[in-house]
């Protein structure tokens, strides 16, 4: 299976002259194209900066990043932006929904800014909003439809450009029970049956307990790592749990 993403010796420092704060300390992983891969720890541990520096948000202090075999730490900045539109996706906490477009309209307009042909925009939003079960709410404005619903619209259009990589930011965690439960869904589907190669920073293990591998990060470095392979998510939810304790602290400590 080809390597999309490969993360080499990445180091993140914050702060300076005598206040230095070594966010992330020499990590390095590979993600092969089409896993679902969850990154889990403690605040502070790192998490977070490691998806900011592979979203191109923020900037490494040293390492490199290679996505599809492109050095991005190298990229200029209307290199970077020209290459997030079209080879990132990205799916918030917040769901970062316009307000006044539509469903089918903020999911169109990922596609526009590409400079896509109108048929080909109408075909593709159609098909992932088919995907996603959310064809009946496509001419809803954003305050009429649920927090789940809302993240299916955020989803929809983080996948619409066909990205090489998803990237989600606690997505379920502005979400109730019901609503994250039929994301994961989604998400899963996107995965399994589109092949869309995810990665995802969560502190929740049911949340987790969808991905194919979990990078579990501590003090800056990868601590564990494991795969679900065979097992069922609950077998892979309880093998979670189990990490997490090994991390120190119970699962509403890691987060």
């Amino acid at each position: 299976m080809d390597t999309i993403l490969k993360v080499e010796k990445l180091i993140k420092y914050y702060g300076g002259k005598g206040s230095v704060t070594k966010a992330v300390n020499g990590v390095s992983f590979e993600v092969p194209a089409g896993e679902f891969t969850g990154i889990m720890g403690a605040s502070g541990s790192g998490k977070t900066t490691i998806l900011n520096c592979i979203s191109t948000i923020d900037t490494v202090t040293s390492g490199h990043i290679f996505i599809e075999g492109t050095d991005i730490t190298r990229m200029k900045a209307n290199e970077l932006s020209k290459f997030r539109r079209t080879k990132l996706g990205f799916i918030f906490q917040d769901f970062n929904l316009l307000d006044t477009l539509t469903a089918y309209e903020n999911i169109a307009l990922a596609l526009a800014i590409l400079k896509k042909p109108a048929a080909v925009i109408d075909s593709r939003v159609k098909e992932v909003a088919g995907e996603l079960a959310i064809t009946d709410i496509l001419q809803k404005y954003p305050y009429q439809m649920s927090g789940g619903q809302k993240q299916r619209v955020a989803a929809a259009r983080a996948i619409a450009s066909k990205p090489s990589i998803v990237l989600a930011d606690e997505p379920t965690g502005a979400l109730d029970s019901k609503s994250a439960a039929a994301l994961l869904q989604s998400m899963d589907t996107l995965n399994s049956e589109l092949k869309a190669t995810i990665i995802m920073v969560t502190h929740d293990a049911f949340t987790a307990s969808y991905c194919r591998r979990i990078l579990f990060i501590k003090d800056g470095v990868i601590f564990d790592e494991i795969k679900r392979e065979g097992q069922s998510r609950k077998d892979f939810f309880e093998q979670i749990i189990g990490v997490q304790t090994m991390l120190g602290g119970a699962n509403s400590d890691v987060l």
